[in-house]
């Protein structure tokens, strides 16, 4: 479970509904049915005409990846089990590996095991692999998007929901009490637009390119070490290359338990 979102949103809500009551605006002026509609619906209604119909049917999948992160293996996992598989190789060959393979849950890991094992050429193992990240980190790209633009829509069309509300108040001007609720009425809209925009939306869609950046990361020492075990580097090798990928404090505890081990 991904806390942070939980307690975005929740800090969010509560810094709107707190803020009106110390303003001493009354929170039942959000309940709002056509403001919402505008809102709610005119934004699903910007996505549908601005996205194809495959991309728009991963929504709800990408809104349960922010709740809940798809399981990664660790940078210092990986690290150990390439430093493994390095003293495999280096004691048995290439071939000794194949007993691992069955063990690899993370597909693109498997994959590019198997094409090592089976003797493909260096080149052709680093450009396939390059590639299936490349299209991986395309199609995150246009999940994020979908987000992206629905906060960019969210708070103009809160301005239309203004306007329309205005519209309304027009025909209240007989009636001074009426006119001031229909006018505060209007702003509502105003307000779910620009909360959902930048509370909801554009966090979302920062959240799913972080999520994004952290997987290619992932992959991309994947491949780095999936290449070294081919060239038959040392373990010592692989985990000085694979170290960059970790931050200075991790090194240091890597560097740390690797002293230990030899010792």
């Amino acid at each position: 479970m991904e806390k942070s979102t939980i307690i975005g949103i929740i800090l969010g809500l509560t810094a709107v509904l707190l803020g009106m009551f110390l303003k001493h605006a009354p929170l039942a002026s959000l309940v709002n049915p056509a403001a919402f509609t505008i809102i709610i619906v005119g934004t699903a209604a910007s996505l549908f005409i601005g996205f194809p119909m495959s991309e728009i049917a991963k929504f709800p999948t990408l809104v349960k990846m922010i709740f809940i992160n798809p399981k990664l293996i660790s940078r210092k996992e990986l690290i150990r089990l390439f430093m493994e598989w390095a003293t495999i190789t280096r004691r048995e060959g290439l071939l000794a590996l194949e007993t691992k393979v069955e063990e690899i849950t993370d597909p693109f890991l498997k994959t590019g095991m198997r094409m090592i094992i089976d003797g493909n050429d260096q080149d052709f193992v680093r450009d396939v692999l390059l590639e299936d990240i490349s299209a991986t980190e395309e199609r995150h790209k246009a999940g994020a998007l979908i987000f992206t633009q629905a906060g960019t829509y969210a708070p103009t069309l809160g301005v239309l929901g203004a306007v329309i509300g205005l519209i309304a108040a027009l025909g209240e001007l007989s009636d001074t009490n009426k006119l001031a609720q229909a006018i505060a009425a209007a702003f509502v809209a105003t307000l779910l637009g620009i909360f959902t925009g930048y509370v909801l939306w554009h966090p979302i869609a920062n959240k799913l390119k972080r999520l994004s950046k952290r997987e290619m990361e992932i992959k991309l020492m994947m491949v780095e070490g999936l290449l070294s075990i081919q060239s038959g580097v040392s373990t010592i090798a692989i985990s000085q290359k694979l170290s960059v990928y970790l931050t200075p404090t991790e090194r240091a505890k890597l560097a740390e338990k690797e002293g230990g081990a030899v010792e």
